[in-house]
């Protein structure tokens, strides 16, 4: 795929209505996961559990894309049949999470820099091989008011990173997803959120801007300016939508085909209302969609994981009907 086709997929991948499932956990991540509902993290169960939710009936006509974890990006449907033909087959481009987690940042107690960029060049270029259309890499912001966090070393090394990263995916003719998450734990207030997301998207634009990634072919993957999950203080719905809307408004180029948000660790219910608050909203320069793990997952993981094998099409009806719920409010039309 050319550089020329990036904006292209950008604009599929927040089409009217549509978002993106995140199953991109790593290994030890997914673990986790399977330890709440009692099941065991072997390869197989891992392959079966992807290939419930890939294999859900008319989840194309609200997913448009799915970001994968290099071993789910490989992997085979136990009929034999790649994920990525069955993703593409339904209309699902498929993603990789191409980052390797974070690590301390030097000097800086408390904040992370995200690692992956040694060999990047290489792995994009098999991953484009694979069938993958678009990727994502994740920026971890951690705001701690009183400790100086996050510093401008912290947001400017991320910056510098998703911007790199950004620039690889579009030689390599891949839509790069950047995603600078500001973490929902701690005690500040939605204004404290509201100067840090600002001040993280702009840096992330100046280095993208520096870098000569092309934003009509690029898609932001944004936190909601939202209140520290231990503020005394929680924000209402409306609050969150206008706080999130301005932010954005103050932070982003119109040029970028669209945001997508992530969940965070928000409520299923709370996540999908925002999103619908905020589309609402009037004079919107991009479309608002979403890029949920969690809240689109959870509930099916819960049914999956109490019968493996009987349960799958009980639990594909949780994911569509999530993946309906989120594509409404990415119209603003969710009641």
């Amino acid at each position: 795929m050319s550089i020329d086709q990036l904006p292209e997929i950008a604009k599929a991948m927040v089409a009217q209505g549509k978002g993106i499932i995140a199953i991109d956990e790593s290994n030890a991540t997914i673990k986790k996961r399977f330890d709440t509902v009692g099941v065991e993290n072997t390869e197989e169960n891992r392959r079966a559990y992807r290939e419930m939710l890939l294999t859900t009936p008319g989840l194309g006509e609200h997913i448009s894309g799915a970001i994968l974890y290099d071993e789910t990006l490989r992997q085979k449907t136990k009929a034999g049949v790649p994920f990525t033909k069955i993703m593409m087959d339904n209309g699902i481009l498929p993603g990789i999470k191409v980052d390797k987690g974070t690590v301390a940042l030097a000097g800086f107690p408390g904040e992370v820099v995200t690692d992956g960029l040694d060999g990047l060049r290489e792995r994009l270029n098999e991953y484009a091989g694979l069938g993958a259309k678009f990727a994502k890499w994740r920026a971890v912001i951690n705001i701690n008011i009183e400790d100086g966090m996050p510093s401008d070393t912290c947001i400017e090394a991320n910056a510098h990173a998703l911007a790199r990263y950004a620039a690889l995916c579009q030689e390599a003719g891949i839509v790069p997803m950047v995603e600078p998450e500001v973490i929902m734990e701690g005690e500040h207030d939605i204004d404290d959120c509201f100067v840090v997301t600002e001040k993280v998207l702009r840096a992330l634009f100046n280095a993208l801007y520096q870098h000569n990634v092309m934003l009509e072919g690029t898609i932001l993957k944004a936190s909601m300016v939202i209140p520290g999950k231990d503020c005394p203080d929680q924000a209402s719905v409306e609050d969150v939508a206008d706080y999130t809307v301005q932010c954005l408004k103050s932070a982003v180029p119109a040029a970028l085909p669209g945001i997508v948000f992530l969940s965070g660790g928000q409520s299923d219910d709370d996540a999908t209302a925002h999103l619908n608050e905020m589309n609402k909203l009037e004079n919107l320069p991009w479309p608002l969609s979403f890029s949920y793990g969690r809240a689109m997952q959870s509930a099916a993981l819960k049914i999956w994981g109490q019968d493996i094998v009987n349960n799958v099409a009980k639990a594909q009806e949780t994911v569509y009907a999530r993946a309906r719920d989120n594509g409404l409010a990415a119209m603003g039309e969710w009641k």
